[in-house]
């Protein structure tokens, strides 16, 4: 029943399915459906064109036109990812205190220690150290700030 439904509408049906497709990308987004929705655009269009396509030229059609959409979106989403960004640091938090010297907040023993920044207290490591020395971050080692004594 919902086969002859979709076949009674013809060549409208690309553009049917194209319109579930980006509404699903809306729904759960992830930027996948969305390609393939206009895979099944262009398909229609294409059906549009060459009215006498079977449905298996129209599926074959969409498969490559899917497949070069969602090529073509993987390269622009890695484009617009590659732009620097005005919070650079945004999901990397500890690696903007890279450079910058603080104050241990507990001496650094057998290693490990810990410094106030903020409203945070951060984990360190380094050289042994008491506590109100001044320390310089070198670099980030998993969630810890690895430091040097001033």
């Amino acid at each position: 029943m919902a086969e002859s439904a979709l076949l009674a509408l013809g060549i409208w049906t690309w553009f049917l399915v194209a319109a579930v497709l980006m509404i699903l990308e809306l729904a759960a987004p992830g930027a996948f459906m969305f390609w393939l929705g206009l895979g099944a655009a262009a398909t229609g269009v294409v059906s549009l064109v060459f009215v006498n396509l079977t449905w298996q030229q129209e599926l074959l059609v969409f498969a490559v036109l899917a497949l070069a959409s969602a090529a073509i979106g993987r390269s622009v989403m890695r484009r617009v990812a590659a732009r620097s960004s005005d919070s650079p640091f945004l999901n990397r938090r500890a690696e903007a205190f890279v450079g910058r010297e603080f104050v241990l907040a507990d001496p650094i023993v057998h290693g490990g220690g810990r410094v106030r920044i903020d409203d945070t207290v951060w984990r360190v490591t380094g050289a042994d150290a008491p506590a109100g020395t001044r320390v310089k971050v070198t670099r980030v080692d998993g969630a810890a700030l690895v430091v040097v004594p001033v």
